[in-house]
């Protein structure tokens, strides 16, 4: 988040659907009829990846080693090959053509040629539309991910490159002319995340012979995988190059996984214009998005959130601690209901909100700071609970769960571009949207759960639900 000199305006703009009429803004209903449910699909709890009774897949790959990453690598490409099989005839009436050529390689040390380059160094997975080939990093790439998420990640970035060849094997009915230029890449980045999310709700329904994933663990590690892989704050949709960030990411993964193929088939570029959170920094932003967590700041995002809902429960803000007089709460940030207070701990919260390491990320460690957004969005979401309490709502339920999500990411979007008049201001950030994703998937995340800090039972639900307060606002909630 960034700092600027003058004040949010009286009544803000929330949701890019949709604009949210002037007055006072509501919890409304529950946002999901069932917080046990993932599209339909229960949610599951248990270890996700290969089946130890998984056939040996009949493919053909060139350099193919029995290390794990091409195991995992080679039974998705397998797999995925008979998802699109199965799915294109019917949801297309078209018959999949299975990509010609497979090669698994080592960035450190392997020197061949695959669409016009070599392939040492190049610590990534893709797929070459000239030579109609998947290619994947076995040595450096797969392994990290492996490390970091385990066995679905090379799963969700396999079937991300495969959704690319469908792509091109559905030319037009994908958006892609027979002659002229092709799409950009934004749209069909997108579309490749969709496609992987109608490819694994495929596994979860049971069809797969060689995965098994869960709608809780399995589904947030797919989810953490489209986050790892997204833009770098500041970069635009229409770059070149450009991929998305891992609120557009995920949004895809999740259409793709409830509402089908045919849905991905449909993007295009006014879709993508229309909900990206792709934006510039702004000239007054001289630290790029990173705000101290401090008592001034903590009190600005106050603030703000008094003037988003309207003065709606308006708690009070202690920063003496981030527990609640009688011991309970959810520390580093709880809220109190009987004394009507927001509590934190900064110091805690300064630990969360330290800039995310990008390197480290990468390097299969991951970051220990999740970034300024995360801190401050875990204070906005026990604010949320002040203003459900306001309303007559539950606060100790799923559904309040569920609604403080919600309106964390309907507060997310009033800050977004606030209207000013005079004094001080908080504003978002490129990449803030980004570190809350990265926060609800977190096994100890406060977006998402009630005042005694219990947690709606799956990531996906999770951002699914402040997708819906960023995109639609405080009224859909």
């Amino acid at each position: 988040m960034t700092y600027r000199g003058k004040a949010l305006a009286a009544c803000l703009l929330i949701g890019a659907l949709g604009a949210a009429a002037c007055g006072s803004t509501t919890a409304g209903t529950p946002v999901g009829p069932d917080v046990n449910k993932v599209g339909g699909m229960p949610v599951t709890h248990f270890e996700s990846g290969l089946k130890p009774d998984a056939p040996q897949p009949d493919i053909a790959v060139e350099n193919a080693t029995d290390d794990q990453a091409d195991k995992i690598a080679i039974a998705t490409i397998a797999d995925v090959s008979e998802y699109w099989s199965e799915v294109m005839p019917k949801e297309f009436g078209m018959e999949f053509d299975q990509v010609k050529r497979l090669l698994s390689y080592d960035s450190d040390s392997d020197s061949m040629q695959l669409c016009g380059r070599n392939v040492q160094g190049e610590m990534n997975a893709f797929y070459c539309p000239p030579d109609d080939a998947v290619a994947w990093d076995r040595g450096v790439l797969l392994p990290r991910l492996i490390k970091l998420y385990g066995d679905v990640a090379p799963i969700t970035v396999l079937a991300h490159e495969y959704g690319h060849a469908v792509q091109h094997r559905l030319g037009d009915k994908a958006g892609i002319p027979a002659e002229g230029p092709e799409p950009k890449t934004i749209v069909l980045e997108s579309q490749a995340d969709c496609f992987t999310g109608s490819y694994f709700r495929w596994i979860v329904e049971g069809k797969s012979k060689y995965f098994k994933v869960s709608t809780a663990e399995g589904l947030n590690a797919a989810l953490s995988t489209m986050y790892l892989v997204r833009d770098a704050p500041g970069k635009l949709s229409g770059e070149v190059g450009a991929h998305g960030t891992a609120f557009d990411r995920t949004l895809a993964f999740r259409e793709g996984f409830t509402d089908g193929p045919k849905r991905c088939a449909s993007y295009n570029e006014q879709l993508i214009k229309e909900r990206t959170t792709q934006f510039s920094f702004s000239q007054n932003d001289p630290d790029r998005g990173d705000m101290p967590v401090t008592e001034d700041s903590v009190r600005l995002i106050k603030e703000s959130l008094d003037r988003v809902f309207d003065g709606k429960g308006k708690p009070d803000l202690q920063t003496t601690g981030g527990t609640c007089p009688d011991g309970s709460g959810t520390p580093p940030t709880s809220y109190c209901p009987k004394e009507n207070v927001v509590t934190a701990d900064l110091a805690a919260l300064a630990q969360i909100g330290s800039p995310i390491d990008r390197q480290l990320e990468m390097s299969g460690e991951g970051s220990t700071g999740k970034g300024d957004f995360a801190a401050y969005a875990s204070v906005a979401s026990r604010y949320t609970l002040a203003v459900q309490k306001a309303e007559g709502k539950s606060i100790d339920d799923m559904d309040a769960a569920l609604r403080t999500a919600c309106l964390t990411g309907a507060w997310a979007r009033g800050v977004q571009n606030p209207e000013q008049t005079s004094g001080s201001v908080i504003r978002l950030s490129p990449g803030d949207v980004d570190e809350a994703i990265l926060e609800m998937l977190q096994p100890e995340s406060l977006i998402g759960s009630n005042v005694r800090g219990d947690q709606v039972p799956s990531g996906f639900l999770r951002v699914e639900a402040f997708g819906k307060g960023y995109l639609e606002g405080a009224t859909a909630c």
